[in-house]
């Protein structure tokens, strides 16, 4: 990732705040109502802080998992801590109780991987307008457990692809219901230049 520089660094932020809007804009439609949005944290980390941005591997978080293909290549992970999961859920379904229980309902987990499902596809979407690369990606899997056991596959597969991933938080407001979602995005090592020489800035 050396090859990366301050300006490359800026442009990949600002993909990630055009992601954020466009995700927030998706979120609202899908919810037929207003949602605000606090301006996203974007930034690069290293892969072995993911698990601390979440909270540490022992937090308790619903994720939602993707691969994309097509020009460029990786993968992107959508996080919930337990807290905002059941805010998100008194969102979508009528006349929702929250639940101390450690696991969701059939309806309860389609709902939230549904969300993580469109809300992916609104960031992979602003990348393919901005860049004109064809993307695609795959039926997402959802999964509620500590963060560790959520985040060791795809951090296997993400270690084998490259150093760092870009990470997203959203914060989604509807009066005083808080949404608190990360969003990890991770190209392959390969992908960056392609990303980066689409959008004019890398030779």
């Amino acid at each position: 990732m050396d090859f990366l520089d301050g300006m490359h660094l800026d442009v990949l932020k600002e993909i990630g705040n055009i992601g954020a809007g466009n995700a927030a804009t998706s979120l609202s439609k899908l919810l037929s109502r207003r949602i605000d949005m606090n301006v996203p944290e974007v930034k690069l980390i290293h892969f072995n802080q993911v698990e601390m941005v979440v909270g540490g591997a022992e937090t308790l978080v619903a994720g939602v998992y993707l691969e994309f293909t097509g020009d460029i290549q990786g993968t992107i992970l959508f996080v919930l801590d337990k807290v905002s999961a059941n805010n998100l859920l008194s969102l979508l379904i009528p006349n929702y109780s929250i639940k101390n229980e450690d696991d969701f309902s059939p309806l309860e987990r389609s709902a939230l991987q549904e969300v993580g499902n469109i809300l992916a596809g609104a960031y992979l979407g602003s990348i393919s307008v901005l860049t004109g690369l064809s993307i695609k990606h795959s039926t997402p899997a959802f999964a509620f457990d500590m963060a560790g056991a959520i985040l060791s596959v795809p951090m296997i597969e993400f270690g084998q692809m490259g150093e760092q991933a870009l990470f997203i938080e959203n914060i989604f407001i509807d009066d005083l219901n808080k949404i608190e979602s990360n969003f990890f995005l991770m190209p392959n090592i390969d992908s960056y230049p392609i990303i980066l020489k689409a959008l004019g800035v890398y030779k």
